[in-house]
């Protein structure tokens, strides 16, 4: 019995220890949690209390309006116009089985499928802060009846938004450029600068370029809500600031004309045929080229105009071709429609030709080798380092022979030794010019003269990049610095460059080797793997022209305050009601200053001044200058302005001459009229027969002398067609004549 009682007692003691245990675990936990509400109830009760209220606000976001946009005399080039779009609650959607009914029954109302519907959901680039928009621009009827059934279709909404329209298009698409929604590849860019994903942003031009000047702040509204999200009241409200109003130095007067004459001349070459020709090495019995025959015509399928003021760098017209109507970007186009409009491919599959681009502004985009064109720069070279004076001439007999490479590995054929001029149309020869100087190598173009710089400067310089040195001071192989994107730096040939295309296996590896006279031989010329835009050719022209001063191309004229309202005149705004928001630099930016004697740079203008008006030289007979004929009626007009310039023959692949694009750059000497022109025609022919018309008509024009069209608010855009942009041609060509005609028409 003794034994059972300690049993017993033993066993009432584990009780109660394990009791004891379980009350001090107790005891723990009452602790912790006392601890936590003491905790909440004080150090955390403001957080706490500032995440509630939160829950019961809702902020919607207010957009701003966009800027607007305007060419130099006030025209209105780029405007809002007011839009209805249907979102729906993205919380209201989450749900699959919601998200497909309320999608279903939308469907029929706004004639959107459900598949792009979903499509919008799945795709990430709409701002979770606002409705999801499931269709854009609908009408009235439809934005009522939908209103009218807000039990069967919760969560849509009816949003009042703006769309771009452009009253003047197609004209200048290419500068002004167009609006597009964020993307997937762009959206972190445009969220760290506080973007909503809905928003449309500059795609192209201006609209890109000038994104956030023209884009303006969001504001907000904040509303307090109850627990079925419904508005109790309005807690604060921040305006948005609209976007700046934004003016072009682009005079639409100048960008219209400079249009159609480009078209206008490329559609009128393609109609005309280069001359295969025959072969004076075989006693012109065979043609140059046997695999073609003897008439081809000319592809001429793009180009481009720049007018620029040399006085202060505004950038007075920009015209590429081929050209669009940049509404078609507003007119949410599907993508069949697109695609048609817009090709990449062709009706093979494969990839469209690069000559039939249309989304390429060449004015600024244009990688061309620059003829003869660039020679003035190689005379500037010259002079200013004090290889040739103006008084120094040079025998050109037709070719040139370079004297720093051996007679064997000339006669072995391992190097080209010998350049040839440009045939002569009167004995199928290279022409032979004579006793030549600066201004008269510039007037008739003599390739040898410019050939024997191209060895010598770096002959004489220890073969040193002097050449390269040189016309980067006009800002070849740079940025040009106007306000647009993607404009091309160009290149200037050096060991470097050919290094890096040996790499990229733009050239053979051999070629590639390093940097020869015979790479600067053709540098001299604007050959070789010399490439720039039409808008530098026009700055170095416009330096030359004011005696050396490369000027910033300035496009944007003025940046005003929000709100510049609109003139009693239609299609204008009232300027002179406008703030600045900032102040323009009205006489320009010098990029830099180009120090040459007086003399030289007046060396220089003789000679492009003769390529206008002659005389040419006499050597085995008379050889005009590459202009004069071109320019016979022009120069002697009263009231004409007078100019000096250059005509330029690009050679193309594999030296056909159907494959030569034209380039002509011409500036006026007339001080209180200041403008550069330039104009590239690829594949067209030679420069004074495509290139050298066109700039011949903007003269013309600027001066009086030919009519121009005037500019019309545009006729709405007819969704059923199937082009791009429909045809601008001049109405009146007698502007590209010039004393005679030798070139012959298709059939």
């Amino acid at each position: 019995r003794c034994r059972a009682t300690g049993s017993r007692r033993m066993a009432a003691d584990k009780r109660a220890a394990r009791l004891g245990v379980l009350a001090l675990v107790g005891m723990l936990l009452f602790g912790l949690v006392g601890a936590r509400l003491w905790f909440l109830q004080t150090v955390e009760q403001e957080a706490l209390q500032a995440e509630v209220d939160t829950t019961k606000l809702r902020t919607v976001p207010l957009l701003p309006e966009r800027g607007r946009i305007f060419d130099a005399e006030g025209r209105i080039l780029a405007d809002n116009d007011r839009v209805l779009t249907v979102g729906v609650d993205w919380e209201v959607i989450r749900n699959s089985d919601n998200r497909a009914e309320i999608f279903r029954r939308l469907s029929g109302w706004v004639d959107v499928p459900v598949e792009e519907m979903e499509a919008r959901f799945e795709s990430q680039v709409y701002s979770p802060f606002l409705p999801m928009p499931v269709a854009e621009d609908i009408d009235e009827r439809t934005a009522i009846a939908l209103q009218e059934r807000v039990e069967d279709l919760p969560g849509v909404e009816i949003l009042e938004q703006s769309r771009r329209v452009y009253p003047y298009a197609p004209l200048a698409s290419h500068v002004i450029g167009y609006m597009g929604r964020i993307t997937a590849e762009t959206k972190d860019f445009y969220q760290g600068k506080g973007y909503y994903l809905n928003e449309r942003v500059g795609q192209f031009g201006i609209e890109l370029s000038m994104e956030e000047e023209l884009h303006g702040k969001w504001g907000y509204v904040t509303y307090e809500v109850d627990n079925a999200s419904r508005i109790v009241r309005e807690v604060r409200r921040v305006p948005p600031i609209n976007g700046n109003d934004v003016q072009l130095t682009i005079d639409l007067d100048q960008q219209q004309f400079a249009e159609q004459a480009l078209e206008t001349k490329l559609r009128e070459r393609q109609r005309q045929v280069a001359i295969n020709p025959r072969d004076p090495e075989k006693n012109f019995e065979e043609l140059v080229f046997p695999e073609y025959p003897r008439e081809v015509p000319y592809k001429a399928p793009a180009g481009s105009v720049v007018v620029q003021n040399y006085q202060n760098g505004q950038i007075i017209a920009l015209a590429s071709y081929p050209t669009f109507d940049n509404r078609w970007f507003e007119a949410d186009l599907g993508g069949g429609k697109f695609d048609e409009l817009f090709p990449s491919v062709d009706a093979n599959g494969d990839p469209i030709d690069p000559d039939e681009s249309i989304l390429v502004n060449r004015a600024i985009q244009g990688r061309y080798n620059l003829g003869s064109t660039f020679k003035p720069f190689v005379a500037f070279a010259a002079l200013d380092t004090g290889l040739m004076g103006i008084n120094d001439y040079y025998r050109d007999e037709g070719s040139y022979r370079m004297e720093s490479v051996e007679d064997d590995k000339c006669n072995d054929g391992l190097v080209r030794c010998v350049y040839r001029n440009a045939t002569c149309s009167g004995t199928g020869r290279p022409c032979v010019y004579g006793s030549v100087d600066v201004e008269t190598a510039l007037a008739v173009s003599s390739d040898a003269f410019f050939y024997r710089i191209g060895e010598t400067i770096m002959t004489e310089n220890d073969y040193q990049p002097i050449l390269q040195e040189e016309v980067r001071k006009f800002g070849f192989g740079s940025d040009p610095g106007i306000d647009l994107p993607y404009a091309f730096d160009g290149t200037v040939p050096d060991a470097e460059l050919k290094a890096e295309y040996g790499e990229r296996g733009v050239i053979s590896e051999s070629e590639a080797s390093g940097y020869f006279t015979g790479d600067n031989v053709q540098l001299a010329i604007g050959q070789g793997l010399l490439s720039a835009s039409p808008l530098q050719l026009a700055m170095g022209y416009s330096t030359i022209a004011n005696k050396g001063y490369l000027m910033k191309p300035e496009i944007i004229k003025a940046v005003y305050e929000p709100g510049v309202p609109d003139s009693a005149v239609q299609g204008y705004a009232d300027i002179t009601q406008a703030r600045l928001a900032r102040e323009p630099n009205v006489a320009g930016e010098i990029i830099r200053q180009l120090p040459l004697a007086q003399e030289s740079w007046d060396e220089i203008d003789r000679g492009l001044s003769r390529v206008i008006t002659g005389p040419g030289t006499t050597s085995d007979f008379y050889h005009s200058t590459t202009g004069e004929n071109l320019f016979y009626y022009y120069r002697g007009t009263s009231g004409a302005i007078p100019i000096a310039g250059k005509t330029g023959t690009a050679q193309g692949a594999g030296n056909y001459p159907w494959n030569d694009s034209s380039a002509f750059a011409a500036y006026s000497r007339d001080p209180s009229r200041p403008y550069t022109v330039s104009a590239y025609l690829e594949k067209a022919g030679y420069g004074s027969q495509a290139a050298g018309p066109v700039v011949k008509c903007m003269f013309m024009q600027m001066s009086g002398l030919t009519r121009a069209d005037p500019v019309q608010l545009s006729d709405a855009l007819d969704p059923n067609s199937t082009v791009a942009a429909p045809p601008r041609e001049l109405a009146d060509t007698r502007c590209y004549d010039g004393r005679f005609s030798n070139v012959r028409t298709i059939e």
